[in-house]
């Protein structure tokens, strides 16, 4: 008997294009001969809406089939959910704690480990606590007119941006990195150079998310290593980015075709073993389930290894690199979606 699988994508959230993009290369790639498969669309407003899937012709969301009303009951007649929703509302949580009411396997990570993976701030204190390498950093929280800049031992002192921006600086070289600490996709990113700069990328940031990190920039090579598993986890080889743009924004992701990857990069074996357990490690530190993808720096000059980033639901769009990274390390595509459903079912 075919398992019936539920594909979820698009979302609330400003991802919401990019989801539906990873769901058109899953569902191309899903075995029929293995599923029945039930593509599961949620729009920007947050309806859910069964649509028709055409291998030749994508996903066709402007002609809506039908509604879906009783969200439970629908989801709850399928043998594993498939969220493929990035960011808010489909990577932080929130949807995985709705299929753990309906008690619905489903894949990749749980509810703590999606809603640590999608707040940067957490998972840097998580990484923190593991003795991985990162970034210096600084955060803070706006709140009305004002921002709350919190210390080393999480004290609160709320201030004018002016007197953020003058505390961080004291703290933090330039150039910097300003991130909303509940965004993906690289949204709502600016490197800031002096204290103007970093003025305006606080404020713009806020457009995306009420707390925001602020990180010293590293000079060095950007890289990202996948892993695979629920206990026993595997860790594909490395993948470097070579962005066209000054970093790997939105629009250098996504838009700019002179964007590049290499995979696997060009680095030392023995610094590409150091990334490789080092992921596996910040993976099994957020308590991750099914697949994950963990992004680095290696530091010009000295080699040092940074952690970066986590992602608890990584792309898998045709230029995405989850997907790429496995296939380098010998595990095509319908392999390692079979792979990831069968985790999800035994997890």
């Amino acid at each position: 008997m075919l398992k019936k699988i539920g594909v979820i994508f698009g979302g609330m959230s400003s991802e919401n294009e990019v989801s539906v993009n990873s769901a058109n290369s899953i569902l191309k790639n899903l075995d029929g001969e293995k599923y029945e498969i039930y593509p599961i669309y949620i729009d920007i407003e947050g309806s859910w809406w069964k649509v028709k899937f055409n291998i030749a012709k994508d996903i066709n969301i402007e002609k809506k089939k039908e509604k879906i009303d009783n969200i439970i009951e629908y989801i709850k007649k399928m043998d594993v959910i498939f969220p493929v929703l990035h960011g808010l509302y489909g990577e932080d949580g929130t949807i995985q704690g709705l299929f753990e009411m309906a008690k619905v396997p489903y894949v990749g990570c749980g509810v703590l480990s999606s809603s640590v993976g999608m707040d940067k701030v957490y998972t840097k204190i998580i990484f923190e606590k593991a003795g991985l390498k990162q970034a210096k950093y600084k955060y803070v929280r706006k709140y009305k007119d004002d921002y709350i800049y919190i210390d080393e031992k999480f004290n609160e002192t709320r201030l004018a941006l002016q007197d953020v921006t003058e505390l961080i600086a004291k703290d933090l070289s330039f150039p910097m990195f300003v991130k909303p600490s509940n965004s993906g996709s690289s949204v709502g990113i600016n490197k800031a150079r002096n204290i103007q700069e970093l003025s305006e990328a606080i404020k713009y940031a806020t457009n995306f998310d009420s707390k925001i990190l602020i990180e010293q920039g590293i000079s060095g090579r950007e890289v990202e290593c996948a892993v695979l598993g629920n206990e026993d986890v595997i860790a594909s080889c490395i993948g470097e980015v070579l962005s066209a743009e000054e970093f790997y924004s939105y629009d250098a992701k996504y838009k700019n075709t002179k964007s590049k990857t290499d995979i696997p990069a060009e680095i030392d074996e023995e610094i590409s073993d150091k990334i490789k357990s080092q992921a596996i490690k910040a993976f099994k530190a957020i308590s991750g389930k099914g697949l994950s993808r963990v992004d680095f720096f290696i530091e010009n000059g000295t080699q040092d290894i940074y952690i970066n980033e986590i992602n608890t639901l990584p792309g898998f769009t045709v230029i995405s690199m989850y997907p790429k990274l496995f296939k380098a390390s010998g595990i095509a595509h319908k392999e390692l979606l079979d792979k990831i459903i069968n985790l999800g079912l035994n997890r």
